[in-house]
């Protein structure tokens, strides 16, 4: 049967094992680790990686793998972290418990002059404290919990400050630390969490406040918002941590929280498709979904009376931009856990008429219905692990709550969000 014809449940779960089925078919049968994309050659993108260890467990719950399978394949990811490279050397897996952005699939060595990626290193090891959470039995599984904590553990967070309150983006050992760092509200909530949770080597208490003191609060298209442009940024913490009813001192004052914000920002991403201020084509309230992803590679050109600019693979925003007419056909159903309906209108709308962009019952990374480069616009080739990563977990919360659960018992997420300032709800 057509997904269009399918029940909103029978819909979401064929999507839902298609997603995390990427994170089988694009998996290295030795070394656990998982290609960033389908595409010949990808190497592994470490965050793509703590996505699949923590849908192992969503695919145990729903029947996809059995327990023991889904605990040799953490295993295999964990021993390999554990035993892998963590030096100052150029071709090095990791160094000081960080890793290398992407790694080579089969030797795990660093690639393409990367970067040690803190934000990277935060999604894999999320994953981690996941395996450690489900996995709690005897034997093999106990190895798993064994190995999640060394690997935690082991991250030096406060290293990263590089002497300041703040936190840095990354380090290479080419030119050491980036002179970058996290600045306004994004996807990083859930590294300063890790990071201040730790019983090792914990980021400062004041590391936390310096970052949200650069934090915008505005009114967007008649809403209130903390404001971050790309959709992912609302998203990829929430993988994880459940935010409902916490907060911290800047939640507290603006009388929110930041799950109520994700809404706030769903909401004016509808509000701007519906808008479309700059008349890019098939836009409308259930054609949304501007982030980060693959876009088009082409020079710019005049149409229909306007100049257009593609900017390729890069991080989009609303209502801000940069735009170029690309959406993420992934992100609208990615949003299930906190606006359900539209979530579903906006992924039926899709289907509908844009069918080419679920190949296989996988979205693709980006579609561009204005540039008319191919019948119906231009797609993205293949798929992202980030993508179907994210959309098999965050599924699973709207469904069950699993890794929300799993994480809620982490008392290392929970030493986290008190040192960070959260209270009231779960906690």
């Amino acid at each position: 049967m057509g997904l269009r014809h399918l029940s909103d449940e029978a819909l979401v779960r064929r999507l839902q094992r298609a997603a995390f089925s990427y994170l089988i078919d694009y998996a290295d049968p030795d070394t656990g680790l998982v290609a960033d994309t389908s595409r010949d050659g990808s190497p592994c993108s470490i965050a793509v990686v703590g996505f699949a260890l923590s849908a192992y467990p969503v695919a145990v719950e729903n029947g996809w793998l059995s327990r023991k399978e889904a605990a040799d394949r953490t295993l295999k990811v964990l021993r390999f972290f554990l035993n892998s490279v963590q030096s100052a050397a150029a071709d090095a897996t990791g160094y000081r418990g960080f890793y290398y952005h992407f790694l080579d699939m089969r030797s795990g060595r660093r690639v393409w002059q990367c970067e040690l990626s803190l934000i990277d290193t935060a999604l894999l090891i999320a994953g981690v404290l996941v395996a450690a959470g489900y996995f709690d039995g005897d034997g093999e599984e106990s190895e798993i919990r064994d190995h999640a904590d060394a690997l935690y553990r082991r991250v030096d967070w406060h290293w990263a400050q590089n002497g300041t309150s703040g936190l840095s983006q990354g380090w290479k050992p080419e030119c050491g630390f980036l002179h970058y760092g996290w600045e306004g509200y994004n996807e990083a909530t859930i590294l300063y969490i890790l990071g201040l949770g730790s019983p090792t080597f914990p980021l400062s208490a004041s590391c936390f406040e310096t970052w949200s003191l650069t934090y915008q609060w505005e009114n967007l298209l008649d809403r209130d918002v903390l404001y971050c442009g790309p959709l992912f940024t609302h998203l990829f913490s929430h993988a994880w941590i459940d935010f409902r009813g916490i907060r911290d001192a800047f939640m507290r004052e603006k009388d929110s929280d930041y799950f109520e914000n994700t809404k706030s920002a769903i909401a004016i991403h509808r509000e701007y498709g519906e808008r479309n201020p700059y008349e890019f084509e098939g836009y409308c309230r259930d054609f949304w979904g501007v982030t980060a992803g693959d876009g088009p590679s082409v020079p710019a050109l005049r149409q229909n009376g306007r100049d257009r600019r593609f900017f390729g693979y890069m991080s989009r925003g609303v209502p801000y931009g940069p735009d170029d007419g690309t959406i993420s056909p992934w992100a609208m159903l990615a949003t299930l856990p906190f606006t359900p309906e539209a979530a579903l209108s906006g992924t039926r709308y899709l289907l509908e008429h844009y069918p080419e962009v679920c190949p296989g019952d996988r979205f693709s990374s980006g579609f561009n219905p204005t540039l008319h480069s191919a019948p119906g616009g231009w797609l993205s080739e293949g798929w992202y692990g980030l993508d179907q990563g994210l959309l098999a977990v965050s599924i699973e919360n709207h469904r069950s709550g699993l890794i929300w659960d799993i994480m809620r018992r982490c008392r290392y997420i929970r030493a986290g969000l008190a040192h960070a300032g959260f209270t009231g709800g779960w906690l």
